[in-house]
């Protein structure tokens, strides 16, 4: 069983036990990265240093590090130092309860990998988690906030558990992707076994501009679901039928874990984007009266992303 342990009514945080390692290239830039992802103490939270650079190097995963969410979300410090495309791997750990971790990595960009969390989860499953000599704590959110920006909006509304909600419309784009509509309760390792698979998207016709802006240089039909009107070019197919909004809110998860602490709220994203879910989190923090910190205990903490996930029951781990 992989879920945080529980002591004296507390749950308490955790890492992991064995540092993994990945390599891979950037799906925007297309350089070769390694990076490996190291056990930390309690109330470390989850920092990134780049290892090929000088000088000041650790980066915090945190909603204001973000400094360009232009198809991915990047992470800055104020020597310059910068991480991007952190989302997949931000939700892996969200999604498999890890609270504090180094991240050590030589270049730019996360790797990419197939395009989904889910060999980061294998191989964090696979680590274990260590229990940590202090409590969880998770951010209540008191009061719906929502931002928007031309039809796409993102809004948090009180919940006892965090859900995801999410809607998307390619259907004057796309016949393979269409209208989608997904709402899940992330709890009871849900996110592991539902979104973790869901591999990043794309439209034939949008590559070529892409890569004339410096983007998508490592994207290929192996490391995304590429569609052209109603056909899948990547091979294989699609892993769910929905597998579109499906990424979308593995990146919803993955923004949101930014927040620092696990969320106990309802995300409701029509059309949204990376921008959009970090200005909701700028919001929510300039809104004092919209949320609280607290405690978690055991009956708290079964409602978190991370728990309850056992890998018999989990065929991408088999």
């Amino acid at each position: 069983m992989y879920c945080p342990a529980h002591q004296s009514g507390q749950t308490l945080q955790t890492t992991i036990k064995n540092a993994v390692t990945f390599s891979g290239v950037g799906l925007h830039t297309g350089k070769a990265v390694r990076m490996t992802i190291h056990p930390a103490s309690a109330q470390y939270g989850i920092w990134f240093r780049r290892t090929d650079l000088s000088g000041d190097t650790l980066i915090p995963a945190r909603w204001d590090a973000v400094s360009d969410s232009r198809l991915c979300t990047k992470i800055s410090n104020a020597s310059g130092a910068t991480v991007s495309t952190i989302e997949h791997i931000m939700a892996a750990l969200s999604g498999c309860g890890v609270q504090n971790v180094l991240v050590e990595i030589d270049g730019p960009e996360v790797p990419v990998l197939d395009g989904s969390s889910a060999q980061f989860v294998k191989a964090l499953v696979a680590a274990g988690l260590q229990r940590l000599d202090a409590p969880v704590r998770a951010i209540e959110v008191l009061k719906t906030i929502e931002v928007s920006n031309g039809l796409a909006t993102a809004r948090l509304a009180p919940a006892e558990s965090l859900h995801i909600a999410f809607h998307i419309d390619f259907a004057d784009q796309s016949a393979a992707i269409g209208r989608q509509d997904k709402t899940m309760n992330m709890a009871n390792g849900a996110f592991v076994r539902e979104l973790s698979d869901s591999r990043t998207f794309c439209l034939q016709k949008d590559v070529e501009v892409m890569r004339e802006a410096g983007l998508a240089l490592g994207g290929t039909v192996n490391n995304a679901v590429v569609v052209d009107g109603a056909d899948v070019l990547s091979p294989g197919g699609l892993r769910h039928d929905d597998e579109a909004v499906r990424h979308k809110m593995l990146d919803a998860l993955g923004d949101l874990a930014l927040a620092g602490a696990p969320l106990l709220a309802r995300y409701t994203g029509h059309r949204a984007g990376h921008a959009l879910t970090n200005k909701l989190l700028h919001k929510l923090f300039a809104t004092p009266e919209a949320y609280r910190m607290v405690v978690c205990d055991e009956t708290m903490a079964a409602r978190l992303p991370g728990v309850g996930v056992h890998r018999k029951d989990l065929p991408i781990l088999a």
